[in-house]
């Protein structure tokens, strides 16, 4: 069964628009694509933005995450109408764990170095941060768009923790940015293989969407096929 509806959903320090690459390229394809715009607000804000999208659907949905987008998807992805999942260099945690408790245990996460909190505790990326962690591969002027229109996030919602992990009861694929420098290619690995996941790889950043917005739509409709 070929699956017609992608819901994409970014992660921190983004928007909507980091899936504007793959999008047209989805739709050229006839799917139906909904970017979800994510309040970052809270974790359980973030699930439910995803929910109304997931509601909205006309028939079964591939759920795509990116980054902190893979907590959210793993917990808002047990609706029954969510067929397939598929994280793009995300943080896929179990029951019980969160975003954070995944970057917290890992063994180099160079980019907690550059974030920078304002008084409301929302996190926001440094020019630094971006240019050589977070999106390296990008030409300087889409590097400065990126920085631009990132989403700061709260800090609080990195610690949402999962009740239920969808990734347990269905079909998932995780593609990994093998010079991501955000959440590092080992660490991708060792969460896509604890999931049993289809893997691929690509030579990207943390922002294949952006970099490499072909690889990234292809591993979309395998997953949707």
């Amino acid at each position: 069964m070929t699956i017609s509806n992608a819901i994409l959903v970014h992660g921190a320090w983004a928007d909507g628009s980091s899936w504007a690459k793959v999008i047209p390229l989805l739709a050229a394809k006839e799917m139906t694509v909904t970017a979800v715009q994510l309040p970052l607000t809270g974790f359980d804000d973030d699930v439910a933005a995803v929910t109304r999208a997931i509601d909205l659907a006309n028939g079964d949905v591939v759920l795509v995450g990116h980054s902190y987008a893979g907590a959210v998807i793993g917990q808002a992805g047990n609706d029954p109408k969510v067929a397939r999942l598929v994280y793009i260099d995300a943080f896929a945690p179990d029951a019980g764990e969160s975003a954070g408790s995944l970057f917290a245990g890992f063994a180099d996460a160079p980019l907690g170095g550059e974030m920078r909190p304002d008084a409301q505790g929302f996190l926001k990326l440094t020019p630094a941060g971006v240019s050589t962690l977070f999106a390296q591969d990008l030409p300087e002027a889409e590097q400065a768009i990126v920085y631009a229109t990132q989403g700061p996030i709260n800090g609080a919602a990195l610690g949402g923790t999962l009740t239920q992990a969808a990734w347990r009861t269905r079909p998932t694929f995780f593609l990994i940015g093998q010079e991501d420098q955000a959440i590092l290619s080992d660490e991708q690995e060792k969460m896509a293989t604890r999931m049993n996941a289809t893997i691929a790889r690509v030579a990207s950043s943390h922002v294949p969407m952006l970099s490499q917005p072909g690889v990234v739509a292809d591993f979309i409709l395998q997953a949707a096929a």
